[in-house]
């Protein structure tokens, strides 16, 4: 949905979008822009995403006891986000 735009056009496109994971992909989309104009100099209006991907991460596994002393496990399932953003190519 944003792989190829604009950081500035990304940004819009994921602030209008209703879902919870586009305000997340907005923070990581703002510090990418951050990291790379504060440790590559470079011009944030330039910028294009050029790799967007969500890993799955550490699954954080839980255990309760049910009735009959039976366990019942509950997993709690996190991501990498990672977004790459580089200066576009004219």
């Amino acid at each position: 949905m944003i792989r190829g735009r604009q950081v500035a056009e990304a940004l819009s496109i994921l602030n209008l979008q209703p879902r919870k994971a586009a305000k997340m992909l907005s923070k990581v989309l703002s510090s990418a822009v951050a990291n790379a104009t504060t440790n590559d100099k470079a011009d944030a209006d330039a910028l294009v995403v050029t790799k967007v991907s969500v890993d799955p991460g550490p699954t954080e596994k839980r255990w309760l006891a049910r009735s009959m002393d039976a366990p019942t496990g509950s997993t709690g399932r996190t991501s990498h986000v990672t977004i790459v953003v580089d200066v576009a190519q004219e």
